[in-house]
């Protein structure tokens, strides 16, 4: 890409041209374009970006969905690429490592939440998130639909080498927002665990999972996927369509992760839960959900939720996915297709992840 000096007035620092996607209004189609990047600061690196996928969040937030955006937007917060120019300060990389970008890229590095690795919850003014938002240089962040990316050093995360980098993408949100609960509730040997709905999410809950020595079962609306859900990892898979489903599973799992952002009867899933046990959103319904409280109080169950994870754990759990061989099972498109992988992915049409080639942006 070339460096391009935009200078509106005196002060403001020199900016790179680079080429991405974005949705110029709510709800628009997404097009090609260029966007402002900034200038490569003292502990800043470029990263070539390579792969991008899309995540279900892209969708509502170019659709407005969680509140007002900011236009144009370049989604994507499941960023792979390599590092192609570094800040004169910069120590954690050097040109040619393999990197990845999620959710953020930036927060306020002081509250507790920062200092302890929580970076997801900062309460200094909350994270900058990748796209959609406002950086510390007053402008707006632009996300993975793009041929660059300028981050600071601390907000890259390292890729394992054994991992693809296309099929490593979309660890960056739907890994990690899979491994968070399972590592933090203690799925592992001995515990059962239950995933509801299996898209790019809950996919990467059924790996992560079996991978972590959990008995594991997936509670899907029909039997449709039952096979790949075997193949995944899964031990046992329940239509939740069938009524029979809830009554022979009742008590049976210690933990339930909800991926789905579907209006569900919450009540009738905890009373799957055995005593203690606990059920963790990760999925963002539209509207505000009701609970029955005797679902609750009859076994001392637990309704969570979780969003994602800090740096720490991301970089724990990228290299517990290389340990394990573990990456997405994606679909690969060039960008002229992004409007209509947006429409396949409501119409649960991807099995399981879209991502994008970064080269035909």
């Amino acid at each position: 890409m070339t460096n391009t000096a935009i200078t509106n007035d005196a002060t403001q620092a020199p900016t790179r041209t680079v080429a991405a996607y974005a949705a110029p209004a709510a709800n628009s189609p997404l097009r090609r374009t260029t966007v402002e990047r900034r200038a490569v600061g003292e502990h800043d690196i470029v990263i070539d970006v390579r792969f991008s996928g899309i995540c279900h969040s892209d969708i509502h937030q170019v659709g407005e969905d969680w509140g007002t955006g900011i236009f144009p937007m370049v989604p994507g917060h499941e960023i792979a690429g390599v590092v192609s120019e570094t800040g004169p300060g910069v120590t954690k990389w050097k040109v040619g490592d393999r990197v990845g970008v999620g959710c953020f890229v930036d927060s306020c590095r002081e509250c507790d939440n920062c200092v302890s690795g929580l970076q997801q919850y900062c309460t200094g003014g909350g994270m900058t998130p990748t796209y959609n938002g406002i950086g510390r240089d007053g402008r707006p962040t632009y996300g993975g639909y793009s041929a660059e990316l300028v981050v600071d050093e601390g907000y890259a995360l390292r890729i394992p080498d054994n991992l693809p980098l296309d099929a490593a993408a979309p660890l960056l949100c739907a890994g990690i927002t899979l491994y968070s609960p399972l590592a933090h509730w203690g799925a592992g040997p001995g515990k059962k665990v239950a995933i509801v709905g299996l898209g790019g999410l809950g996919h990467m809950g059924v790996k992560i999972a079996h991978a972590l020595g959990a008995d594991v079962t997936v509670l899907s609306q029909s039997l449709r996927k039952r096979e790949d859900g075997l193949k995944l990892g899964a031990d046992d898979y329940r239509a939740t369509s069938d009524p029979a489903t809830f009554t022979e599973l009742a008590g049976r799992f210690d933990l339930i992760v909800n991926t789905v952002s579907a209006d569900l009867d919450l009540s009738a899933y905890l009373g799957l839960l055995r005593v203690d046990g606990t059920m963790v959103q990760v999925g963002a319904p539209e509207k505000p959900v009701t609970v029955n409280a005797h679902a609750l109080l009859t076994g001392r169950r637990s309704l969570a939720g979780s969003m994602i994870g800090g740096l720490p754990e991301t970089q724990e759990m990228l290299d517990f996915c290389g340990e394990h061989g573990i990456a997405a099972e994606i679909e690969l498109i060039g960008a002229d297709r992004i409007n209509e992988a947006y429409e396949r992915v409501l119409a649960g049409d991807v099995r399981y992840r879209f991502v994008i080639d970064a080269a035909t942006i």
